[in-house]
C-alpha cells in the first residue's frame, strides 16, 4: 500500500505527454475500435458481455480518478463510498420511487457530484496521505452507514436492494445483457469526450497549473480551492454514474458489496492503468476485471495473494501504467526506424 500511495502522487506530478502514441494513431483508430466494440455482443457469450460491460462501468470511474489525481494531483481511496452512493440512489429510486432506469443515471451522478464537491471543500487542507486517508475513512464508514436501522426502510440492511434487469426499449429484438452492454458504452464515450472536453480547455489548464506548482497558480489568480473542490466534484460524478450503471447491470445492492478494498482496487487500476493517459482507465479497468480470475484460475487456495504480486510487479516495473509503457515502446520504434533511414 505505501508503494501505491508513493507512486500515486509521482505519476500524478508526471505532466501529461505532448503527443503519444494513442495521440497519433486515435484519429484512424478510433472509427474500428467503436465498431467493434458496438459489435461485440455478436462475438462472445453472455458472461463475457458482463465481463465486458463491467470492464466499461469500472473505465468511467477510472476516467474519474485520472481527472482527480492525475490532473489535480489530490489522492483518493473513497471512490468507492461514491460508487455505492450512485449504485444505491439508482436501486432506490427504481425500487421505491419508480424512477426509469436510464433517468436514476444523471440524478446519482448529480447526488454524487454535490456530496464530493460538500467533501472536498474541508478535505482541501489535507494533502498526499492524509488525504488519502481521510477519503478512505469515508469508504469504511459508508457500508457501515447503509447498515443503520433508521435506513433499512430506504437501503434493505444487510440484505440490500434486488434490481429487476431491464429489457430492450422498443420492443427491439435484443437481449437484456447485449442492451445494457450498449447503453454502458453510450454512456462511457458520452463522459469520455466531456472530460476530455473539459480538461483540454480552461479548466483543465487551471488543475495542471495547480498541481504542478500550487504557489505560482494562486498568484496568478487561479482559484485553487475552487478548482480542487470542481476536480472532486466531476469525479465523484463520473462514479456515481458508474455505480448507478454497476447496480443496474448486476441487479443488486448490499452494503458488504461496496468494502474499503473496492476504493483500495479503484486506485490500483487507475495507477496501473496510467494516471496521465486517456486510454489508461481502459487498461486499468482491464486489469481490475481480468487479472482477479486469472489469479483464481492459476491457484484456488491463494488467488488474492497471486493478485498481489501481479500488483506489484506493475507497480515497479510499469512506472508510468501500461498506457504509458506501451507509448514509451511506440516511441522507441519511432526512433528507431527514424535513425535507420537517416543512415548512409
Amino acid at each position: 500500500m505505501s508503494a501505491l500511495l508513493e507512486k500515486a502522487p509521482e505519476a500524478a506530478l508526471a505532466p501529461p505527454p505532448a503527443r503519444t502514441m494513442f495521440d497519433g494513431v486515435q484519429r484512424w483508430v478510433w472509427v474500428p475500435v467503436l465498431v467493434l466494440g458496438c459489435m461485440l455482443p455478436l462475438l462472445v457469450s453472455e458472461y463475457r458481455m458482463f465481463q465486458a460491460t463491467m470492464t466499461l462501468v469500472y473505465a468511467i470511474v477510472l476516467f474519474g480518478l485520472t481527472i482527480l489525481t492525475g490532473y489535480s494531483g489530490q489522492i483518493s481511496l473513497g471512490h468507492g463510498a461514491f460508487y455505492a452512493l450512485g449504485a444505491y440512489v439508482s436501486a432506490i429510486l427504481m425500487t421505491k420511487v419508480g424512477v426509469p432506469y436510464w433517468a436514476t443515471l444523471p440524478v446519482a451522478g448529480l447526488v454524487c457530484m454535490v456530496v464530493g464537491f460538500l467533501f472536498g471543500r474541508p478535505a482541501l487542507r489535507l494533502q498526499g496521505h492524509y488525504l488519502a486517508l481521510a477519503t478512505f475513512a469515508l469508504a469504511v464508514a459508508t457500508p457501515q452507514f447503509l447498515k443503520h436501522k433508521s435506513l433499512q426502510a430506504w437501503t434493505g440492511g444487510v440484505q440490500g436492494i434486488m434490481i429487476e434487469k431491464p429489457s430492450a426499449p422498443f420492443g427491439l429484438p435484443i437481449s437484456a445483457d447485449a442492451w445494457l452492454y450498449w447503453l454502458t458504452l453510450g454512456v462511457a464515450v458520452m463522459l469520455f469526450l466531456l472530460g476530455r472536453n473539459l480538461l483540454k480547455g480552461r479548466i483543465g489548464r487551471a488543475l495542471l497549473a495547480i498541481r504542478d506548482h500550487p504557489t505560482a497558480a494562486a498568484a496568478m489568480g487561479v482559484n485553487t480551492s475552487l478548482y480542487k473542490s470542481l476536480a472532486f466534484a466531476v469525479s465523484a460524478l463520473f462514479t456515481g454514474v458508474a455505480g448507478a450503471l454497476g447496480a443496474i447491470v448486476v441487479q443488486f445492492v448490499a452494503p458488504d458489496t461496496f468494502h474499503p478494498l473496492l476504493s483500495i482496487l479503484f486506485l490500483v487500476g487507475a495507477v496501473i492503468g496510467g494516471l496521465t493517459s486517456w486510454w489508461g482507465p481502459l487498461f486499468g479497468a482491464m486489469f481490475i476485471q481480468f487479472v482477479p480470475n486469472f489469479a483464481e484460475d492459476m491457484s484456488k487456495s491463494a488467488p488474492w495473494a497471486l493478485y498481489g504480486v501481479f500488483m506489484i510487479l506493475g507497480v515497479f516495473l510499469l512506472k508510468k501504467g501500461i498506457a504509458g509503457a506501451l507509448d514509451d515502446g511506440w516511441r522507441r520504434i519511432v526512433r528507431g526506424k527514424a535513425s535507420s533511414t537517416d543512415r548512409p
